[in-house]
């Protein structure tokens, strides 16, 4: 099978790396992909939203399926442009039509969905540039601390949880007014704040079954202790060792089902992953975000640990028969490390030569923010998340110390890695 992976981070090298090892698999292109990605299939020059020029790569290299990593071409509705294709409809996209991907790429519509399907998650009330002087009224009445997100795709960026009232409004108004986040916050959603331990859960679904894939932790702060300014994440852990199978019951029954009853209630065929950001509340678990893709960095430490063929997933999605594929999952810990670029998340420079590559043993490396020197032909960093290193153990500790200790090995000017992922979860 001639497979299309579209999108160029450590998520889709992941992918590529678990779809290269199918037999199913006759050729694998990714776009754009990355420095590592080249190991896994041929990378080619395409923008993940110029969907033209992926239909003419696609019928000219007779591709058999597209698999979509990013969220941003399902929000813009790349699924239902291969749908409404007479040259394409008959080729899957495994990543959900538009009107499924605005459970990402719509806070409000995200929020108002679980209310009507009753699926547990904050308090809260969506506010336009027309209702600056109602949402201030509404942040009077709530109690510190405030929670305003975009609406929108604000590329991880648009959720701020604030302390004080003044700055909450202060930053409303810079939402709505001074447009903060751009379109993505033509309307802000404020929710009351849920206050646990988060984690992440995954579902792949052909739109009628579904397959729980294992849980995950991320870590969203650059900085040690969780502080500092958020990222699209300094690394993951999977299993979550709290996440039990009582725990995992309460998620499946409160949150998956409905969750996936409500699509199709709604006349939305969904194909592709769904991932749950969680919270657990005093032993509940309650809905923070839904995203329409796999996880980044989650997918680097969920992907690993999965060992059955991804590929043959993919085909029973787009057949609709997963039920009839097994899911297997390693039993062992599975830890991602982030190594990331000097002044990350905030202006960051690229081009720097990462070297120290060829000294790791016992771990995988997962390249994000990597490419090629077109003179010297080095790989250089081309991102603020640049690689992260994965490795198994057969406890959290010592899957960890081995991406900790690999991490070290690896060095650009301005290197920059947390050593305290998992202390939550000790």
């Amino acid at each position: 099978m001639n497979v299309l992976l579209i999108g160029s981070g450590g998520r889709e090298h992941a992918l590529a790396w678990k779809l290269a090892r199918s037999p199913l698999l006759t050729k694998l292109f990714i776009a754009p992909g990355n420095a590592g990605t080249t190991a896994t299939g041929e990378n080619v020059d395409l923008k993940s939203n110029d969907f033209e020029s992926i239909k003419n790569f696609t019928l000219e290299n007779r591709i058999q399926m597209v698999i979509v990593g990013p969220e941003d071409p399902l929000v813009n509705g790349i699924h239902d442009f291969f749908l409404e294709d007479q040259k394409l409809k008959h080729i899957p996209v495994i990543g959900p039509i538009k009107k499924g991907a605005m459970l990402e790429g719509s806070k409000d519509f995200a929020n108002n969905f679980m209310d009507k399907y009753g699926i547990p998650t904050a308090a809260f009330k969506t506010f336009n540039s027309g209702q600056i002087r109602e949402g201030l009224k509404y942040l009077e009445s709530k109690k510190p601390p405030y929670v305003l997100k975009a609406d929108g795709l604000a590329a991880g960026k648009g959720v701020l949880i604030l302390d004080s009232l003044e700055s909450a409004k202060e930053e409303l108004r810079e939402m709505l007014e001074n447009k903060k986040f751009g379109a993505a916050s033509a309307r802000v959603v404020i929710e009351d704040f849920l206050s646990g331990i988060e984690l992440s859960v995954f579902v792949l679904t052909d739109g009628k079954s579904y397959k729980i894939l294992p849980s995950a932790k991320d870590y969203k702060r650059i900085g040690e202790g969780d502080t500092g300014l958020n990222t699209g994440g300094m690394g993951s852990i999977s299993p979550v060792p709290f996440a039990d199978a009582v725990f995992m019951d309460k998620v499946e029954k409160r949150i998956i089902k409905p969750t996936i009853d409500g699509l199709n209630a709604e006349g939305i065929k969904y194909k592709g992953f769904v991932f749950f950001g969680l919270i657990k509340v005093d032993n509940d678990p309650y809905v923070i975000e839904y995203n329409v893709r796999m996880g980044d960095p989650e997918a680097e430490s969920v992907i690993p640990r999965i060992k059955t063929d991804l590929l043959k997933m993919f085909q029973a999605v787009a057949n609709e028969n997963l039920e009839d594929v097994e899911l297997d999952v390693d039993p062992d810990f599975a830890a991602a490390v982030f190594i990331v670029s000097g002044g990350y998340p905030e202006s960051y420079e690229k081009g720097k030569q990462i070297k120290g590559l060829d000294n790791i043993n016992d771990s995988i490396l997962f390249h994000a923010g990597t490419t090629y020197d077109k003179v010297t032909g080095n790989i250089i960093t081309n991102g603020g998340r640049v690689i992260a290193v994965t490795s198994y153990g057969k406890t959290m500790q010592e899957a960890l110390e081995k991406s900790f200790a690999n991490a070290a090995k690896i060095n650009f000017e301005g290197k920059y890695f947390r050593r305290d992922l998992g202390k939550d979860l000790l």
